[in-house]
């Protein structure tokens, strides 16, 4: 009883040593976004004098509101493409047994290894030659295949845990498969589909190369490309800068405390099929 009781005790001083160093980061930040420049210059790890909450005001009006609505459009349509094609492949290659599904497979999980650096160039030229650089699906095209191959390795492993008896009842009522697939397996794949949603969210939400290199112009670019408007040409404000931070990682917060539990279900069920 003794060893299992200090067990639990260095597991649980482990776990809060964890705690303290992941929060650490986004507490310095909180506190530095509520005060002056000068504050954050000479004690960065004391209380604000003064908090200054206009800091956040003064961010959303210096633009941020213009690329956090950016932002939101292009995630918006990424997350809808990326899970749609996704998770059509995905129970394509879990329920037809066709000829060469587990090449495709192979084919798919390949492009897990495309790195988005060599891809770059070619990408340029060729959405310079079909007229959409310096658009909104100049972003969302490669958004949308960049992350095909990880979601469908990821429903795959989920789809293949789902009993066909539940299917095969199905056709005996008369469904098709396309109505087995909106009707029977999207409804029970809500966990596998909050997790998918929420780490392609965290990956577009924050991709930098792709947006600063085919979006030129301001009206369309998104959160960490307009962040790096707040920087000028000899002066930093530091402080308005955290602010527009914490402004743009509230909706990723909020979102994934609310789908916290299904997150977790969807990255372990299935996690040893297939």
């Amino acid at each position: 009883m003794m060893k299992r009781t200090l067990k639990s005790l260095a597991i649980y001083i482990f776990l809060m040593i964890l705690v303290i160093v992941i929060l650490s980061p986004l507490a310095w930040i909180i506190l530095n976004s509520l005060k002056t420049n000068r504050e954050m210059f000479a004690d960065s790890l004391a209380l604000p004098v003064s908090w200054q909450f206009q800091n956040y005001v003064k961010a959303w009006n210096l633009g941020l509101y213009r690329y956090f609505g950016n932002s939101l459009i292009v995630s918006s349509i990424s997350l809808v493409g990326i899970l749609t094609c996704s998770s059509l492949l995905a129970y394509g290659l879990t329920r037809f047994q066709a000829k060469g599904s587990h090449v495709i497979f192979l084919l798919v999980l390949g492009g897990m290894t495309l790195s988005e650096q060599l891809a770059l160039v070619p990408l340029f030229k060729i959405l310079k030659a079909i007229k959409f650089y310096d658009s909104y699906l100049a972003v969302i095209f490669p958004y949308i295949a960049f992350r095909i191959p990880f979601t469908v390795f990821l429903m795959r492993s989920y789809f293949l845990s789902i009993p066909k008896e539940l299917e095969e009842a199905a056709i005996v009522d008369g469904y098709n498969s396309f109505q087995i697939f909106t009707k029977i397996i999207l409804p029970i794949s809500k966990p596998v589909m909050a997790s998918a949603g929420i780490v392609n969210l965290n990956f577009v939400w924050n991709e930098f190369l792709f947006a600063n290199v085919f979006l030129n112009n301001k009206k369309i670019q998104t959160i960490p490309i307009g962040l790096m408007t707040f920087k000028g040409d000899l002066k930093v404000d530091y402080t308005t800068t955290l602010a527009g931070l914490i402004i743009s990682s509230l909706p990723l917060i909020i979102l994934f405390l609310c789908f916290s539990k299904h997150f977790v279900r969807g990255l372990t069920t299935g996690a040893v099929k297939g």
